[in-house]
């Protein structure tokens, strides 16, 4: 009889709320902590400098192989370390035409329009025009400024920090970051953006 109470005893103690093991409880908090981690994307300017290269060579071959610049001066300068494209021709509606093609071909290659921009059209020896052309791949801080402040007026749930030539947004909510590239998008900056590493 005696073991027969000792042994409901122990179901009982065993059954009360007070002898619940609690480290199971705060594991299983901090595995939830974790599941709330945060995601990120970056913003950024910078183009393939590869496909740059791909897009003046096919420009040049274009250039030489259409009939209305045949005997006509018609010269494409790359300088990647300069970040700029130098294009000369005999009037400056054949420089303007080249300038054309080098777009129309950077395009092609994945490069955004906004990424080369008319720095300056002169007249130089001999009647030739000489256009220049500077390629954009920075966010300039005017416009990480602009981005900043158009990300903080949606409200969202995410913070937005200038790290050098990058912006990096971090929200805890895909959807918040998500609804924020949308946003960017939408605004008039003079920079070609690019949305990577969205994790």
């Amino acid at each position: 009889m005696i073991c027969l109470v000792v042994d409901l005893t122990q179901v009982f103690r065993f059954g009360t709320k007070a002898d619940v093991p609690k480290a199971p409880a705060k594991a299983y908090k901090k595995g939830n902590n974790k599941m709330a981690k945060e995601h990120s994307f970056d913003i950024t300017a910078e183009l393939d400098a590869q496909e740059m290269k791909n897009a003046i060579e096919q420009a040049k071959k274009e250039v030489g192989n259409r009939y209305d610049f045949k005997g006509v001066k018609a010269e494409i300068n790359y300088s990647e370390e300069g970040k700029s494209i130098t294009l000369v021709s005999v009037s400056d509606a054949k420089a303007e035409a080249i300038m054309d093609i080098v777009i129309a071909r950077a395009i092609k290659r994945g490069i955004p329009s906004k990424s080369i921009n008319e720095d300056s059209r002169t007249q130089v020896g001999g009647g030739n025009t000489k256009i220049v052309l500077s390629i954009v791949d920075v966010i300039s801080k005017d416009d990480a400024k602009k981005i900043i402040k158009g990300i903080k007026d949606q409200k969202l749930k995410v913070q937005a920090q200038i790290r050098g030539e990058e912006i990096r947004v971090v929200g805890k909510s895909i959807n918040d970051l998500q609804t924020c590239i949308a946003a960017v998008k939408e605004m008039d900056i003079d920079a070609p953006l690019s949305f990577t590493n969205l994790k």
